[in-house]
């Protein structure tokens, strides 16, 4: 079906595709000048770069014809950019969503170019942001121009909006006012968030929801301060031992969590998703490979790809004590922190697992130390899963099979958060997912790089979707 000369949608996809081939280098040379804006999240420092990155992409999309295009500022946080190309009022209504803000870099630890330095080797471009999420964002823009040459249209076959706000990375703090303060954005049919990954390049497979995001910091506290081990060893309570037994606890002997009551809300997942989610390629040492870890662990009774999506996950992210710099100094520490981060699935919500929590580290903390645990409730993220009866979901994967030429597009769900069900919330429209990024493309870590014949696929894709929604339109297409 997607080699055919038009799809179902009246897209002419050989066309299509000479035409993003065609410009595929002027899409890296748009992303080439992107990455090289420092639009760090959450670092004061870099909030010229963010105000600089907000400023460059709506030029963009001014450029590609948005007859509407504004920059959005925050008080206190990072620049959105919005745009509408709102032409058709018989066609669904599309809300792009998706960041220009990225994770912090060290060039000290980046190996094939310095994190702000793009370069383009083997079919990969590397550098900050190229995976995460601007060239996904720049698919976005690309796709449109592909949609507007082969088709001949003056404006987009359906109405879209695009909002790309500067503050993912640091937990979406101000998204929610955003969309209160500028109600406009909120009016749409259906919601496609392009901040997600693929399972693989040679399977092509539309994600269907993500885990939600619970964070906490624990913070305990044995002696007043630092004292000399030689002098205390041994009778002194030592945080670090409290903390250590505390987190080791986090699982038990099958992998699952044990949090009270944890398991209680969590939605059991359909026969027909299992199978789908089991006939994508997958083996033991094709994930060892490309996600450069060790070893398979998790839960028991569930297959990796099912842990990894449809179950929930409890992880330790940072654990600081002692002397983390320099020489050690022989001290029993006086304050241990570990950061933790929870994955949820459906049926969890953030409250009642922020409770969990407390109560679970309420009865397991002894009384030689003392503790604070900040669970931040208001930054957390609900899970969130695409109907699957939604029209918009049949057309993604009509468009994902022209995009990459594929005979078949399976069915996934990413294991990260995002503010999807805050979308689906505010606007009161599904969510569907779309994106180019793959496991090995190393997202938050050293050396990010995206494949440049994934851009091609995803921009063609893109195009492609634009045009079926249109075409597709009519009663229960959102």
């Amino acid at each position: 079906m997607s080699t055919a000369a038009q799809g179902d949608g009246g897209v002419a996809l050989e066309d299509l595709h000479a035409y993003v081939a065609e410009h595929l280098d002027d899409l890296v040379h748009h992303l080439v000048g992107w990455v090289r804006l420092r639009s760090v999240a959450g670092m004061p420092e870099h909030q010229p770069d963010l105000q600089r990155s907000a400023n460059w992409l709506a030029g963009v999309l001014r450029d590609t014809g948005f007859p509407r295009v504004q920059v959005w500022e925050v008080e206190g946080g990072a620049p959105a950019v919005y745009a509408e190309w709102c032409a058709a009022p018989d066609a669904p209504t599309v809300l792009v969503y998706s960041h220009h803000d990225v994770r912090a870099a060290r060039d000290d630890s980046w190996g094939q170019v310095p994190p702000f330095e793009p370069a383009l080797r083997d079919g990969r471009l590397w550098g900050r942001g190229t995976s995460d999420a601007k060239g996904q964002v720049l698919c976005h823009v690309w796709g449109v121009r592909a949609h507007l040459a082969v088709t001949g249209r003056t404006a987009p076959a359906v109405n879209l909006k695009v909002l790309v706000e500067g503050e993912e990375e640091a937990g979406s703090e101000h998204l929610a006012g955003l969309l209160e303060e500028h109600p406009e954005a909120t009016r749409a049919d259906v919601v496609m968030l392009s901040d997600t990954l693929l399972w693989r390049a040679d399977a092509p497979a539309a994600c269907v929801g993500l885990r939600g995001l619970v964070t906490a910091t624990l913070e305990a506290t044995g002696p007043g301060r630092d004292v000399h081990s030689g002098a205390v060893s041994g009778v002194a309570p030592n945080p670090v031992h409290a903390v250590a037994q505390l987190v080791a606890g986090l699982h038990d002997e099958d992998g699952r969590v044990t949090l009270p009551g944890f398991h209680d809300d969590v939605a059991l997942p359909s026969d027909d998703e299992r199978a789908a989610i089991a006939r994508l390629p997958y083996s033991d040492e094709d994930w060892l490979e490309r996600s450069e870890t060790t070893s398979v662990g998790g839960e028991a009774g569930w297959a990796p790809l099912e842990r990894l999506w449809l179950r929930p996950a409890a992880e330790v992210l940072v654990l600081t004590a002692g002397d983390v710099q320099g020489p050690a100094r022989g001290a029993v520490p006086s304050v241990v922190t570990a950061s933790i981060s929870i994955r949820t699935v459906p049926d969890q919500r953030v409250e009642r697992v922020a409770d969990q929590l407390r109560t679970w580290v309420a009865d397991r903390m002894g009384d030689g130390v003392r503790y604070e645990l900040s669970v931040p409730v208001e930054s957390g993220q609900e899970p969130y899963r695409t109907p699957d009866d939604l029209p918009a979901l049949a057309v993604l994967r009509a468009a994902m099979a022209d995009g990459f030429r594929a005979d078949e597009v399976g069915t996934m769900r990413n294991a990260g958060g995002s503010p999807a069900s805050l979308l689906h919330g505010t606007t009161g429209a599904p969510v569907v997912f779309f994106g180019t990024g793959l496991p090995e493309d190393h997202w938050h870590d050293s050396d990010e790089s995206v494949r440049v014949d994934m851009l091609h696929a995803g921009t063609a894709t893109l195009a492609s979707f634009g045009q079926r929604l249109a075409a597709a339109a009519g009663p229960g297409t959102s």
